[in-house]
């Protein structure tokens, strides 16, 4: 059984920084892509950011140059840094990584980021 345990969150005002951390454990064979996903309320999960197992970043356009997406192999870790944080960016921000052999995935069960005006 794998699980994906997010932290991190809070509440923080505009403009400034956090950083939500995830750590994949239990029986995995191989991570592929680690994935950022959030939910604001009344909306749809959305994808955030990705990264894949040789490091290859994808961001959705609205954080580009204001998040990066970092993982450690080793740790079996995904980092995501927000900065300059904008009151649109409050939701739940969800952890996904996509395990192989089989291309199984797996989610967080969130973390909480509010950014006040």
């Amino acid at each position: 059984q794998v699980q994906l345990v997010e932290s991190g969150g809070g509440l923080v005002q505009a403009g400034g920084s956090l950083t939500l951390s995830c750590v994949v454990s239990g029986s995995i064979y191989r991570i592929n892509a680690l994935s950022w996903f959030r939910q604001a309320p009344g909306k749809q999960r959305e994808l955030v950011a990705s990264i894949t197992a040789s490091g290859s970043t994808h961001y959705t356009d609205s954080v580009k140059g204001r998040f990066t997406i970092s993982r450690d192999n080793a740790k079996n870790t995904v980092d995501l840094q927000l900065n300059s944080l904008k009151p649109d960016d409050t939701g739940d921000y969800y952890c996904n990584a996509v395990l192989g052999p089989g291309y199984l995935e797996v989610w967080g069960q969130g973390t909480l980021v509010t950014v006040s005006s």
